[in-house]
């Protein structure tokens, strides 16, 4: 399932109180979607890493009164409200630390601690294929849960990273690479490696400006030595385009690129700055370059800002332009 079928099934699991497990490949977003979920909800979140506690955290610690052993509950447990408890990583965790997690899962209740009413249980973890460090959950907990299959969509991951304030290149280079988004092959046995979570740590490293004898080597600890070299080599090419604020204000003067990588760069560059306000001028430029790359432009214009569809020059350049558009 895509992140938004995903965001989609979780509302509904939440409004029924049912548990549910995310399984899918390091780095593809996971906790962001719950993170996301429960924001839309106004729900509290408590992100408990499973694979970092103990058998006894859960349970807490005993005192005696008049006697008699209570547990005392840990603080990192919800006491009131409404929220999500997200067990990320629980498959990680050692089988003790999944046992303990029986109860809470089921029962709502570990020990004399009880979930309030308006909290619900999401985990999430890597599926044993991906070779991250997993133990095979018991079929006693995995059947507590309903299970989703996370899958990376490159259109879902753009909508976010342009929501997010991702580095413009980073969300030009996916588009013009989509399957870099995320490539990960167990049996690689990398360091590094394209993921959508990879490329936002890229987009922070864009922004801190690092040094251009260092910033290859960066990129590459990052995303590996194969996406690295592309995205170099596509950031050397994006940063010598001509100015899109220049581009939609001399529309019939710009040179248009030879080479259809650059040809493709110019387009992403221009589409990020389209509005109504330059519409007439986009599609000046437009109708200039090669039909194929003039969809692009403003196809990606047109997402970006919806009202450009109302102007005269849409309206020119698109019936100039039927027979590809229909």
């Amino acid at each position: 399932m895509n992140p938004k079928l995903i965001a989609s099934s979780l509302h509904t699991l939440i409004e029924t109180g049912q548990p549910s497990f995310l399984w899918g490949p390091p780095g593809v977003g996971k906790s962001q979607v719950v993170t996301q979920v429960a924001k839309e909800l106004s729900y509290q979140l408590i992100d408990l890493r499973a694979v970092l506690l103990d058998p006894v955290d859960l349970r807490g610690l005993p005192t005696v009164t008049e006697g008699a052993a209570t547990w005392c509950a840990p603080s990192f447990l919800p006491t009131e409200g409404m929220g999500v408890l997200f067990l990320d990583e629980l498959n990680a965790a050692p089988p003790l630390v999944q046992a303990a997690c029986y109860q809470l899962v089921l029962d709502r209740k570990v020990g004399e601690y009880e979930l309030p009413d308006g909290w619900v249980v999401i985990a999430a973890g890597n599926r044993e294929s991906d070779k991250a460090v997993t133990h095979r959950m018991p079929s006693a907990l995995a059947n507590r849960f309903v299970h989703l299959d996370f899958e990376v969509s490159v259109a879902d991951w753009l909508d976010w990273a342009d929501d997010n304030g991702i580095a413009e290149e980073v969300q030009a280079f996916i588009k013009f690479r989509p399957n870099l988004l995320h490539d990960f092959e167990s049996t690689r046995h990398e360091k590094a490696f394209p993921s959508p979570r990879s490329w936002e740590f890229v987009s922070g490293l864009i922004k801190a400006c690092p040094a251009p004898e260092v910033e290859y080597e960066l990129f590459k600890g990052t995303v590996g030595e194969g996406a690295a070299a592309e995205f170099a080599g596509f950031c050397k090419v994006y940063r010598k385009l001509p100015d899109p604020e220049f581009v939609l204000k001399s529309p019939e003067k710009v040179n248009i690129p030879e080479d259809p990588a650059t040809t493709y760069a110019l387009c992403e560059s221009v589409a990020s700055i389209a509005s109504a306000d330059n519409a007439d001028s986009l599609m000046t430029f437009a109708s200039r370059l090669p039909a194929e790359f003039g969809v692009l432009l403003v196809r990606n214009a047109v997402k970006r800002d919806r009202s450009i569809v109302e102007s005269g020059g849409f309206s020119s350049w698109a019936t100039a332009n039927s027979d590809i558009l229909f």
